[in-house]
């Protein structure tokens, strides 16, 4: 019992800290719009192997939200700043 709400936190919380590393493409963004572009192979890697813990997540059985909900920013996030680095 003890050990299964250690494992729930800990997904949350690593949930949360997925989250935030995805969310920290922004200075990137920013930095891309005023044509100080990065490198656009990176983010495009880190949103096709989000994309595909996204769809693992959904379609486990049983599904895997916490596994989904901290992939899907690194989709968007990593899709954004790779097309604003092209």
């Amino acid at each position: 019992m003890k050990s299964e709400k250690i494992i729930k936190y800990l997904s949350w919380t690593a949930t949360v800290m997925a989250i935030l590393m995805y969310v920290s493409y922004i200075p990137q963004i920013t930095n891309n719009l005023a044509g100080n572009k990065g490198n656009p192979i990176q983010p495009l890697v880190a949103a096709i192997n989000c994309t595909l813990w996204v769809i693992y997540g959904i379609f486990k059985s049983p599904r895997d939200l916490p596994l989904s909900i901290a992939n899907f920013p690194g989709v968007i996030f990593g899709l954004v700043t790779f097309l604003t680095a092209i």
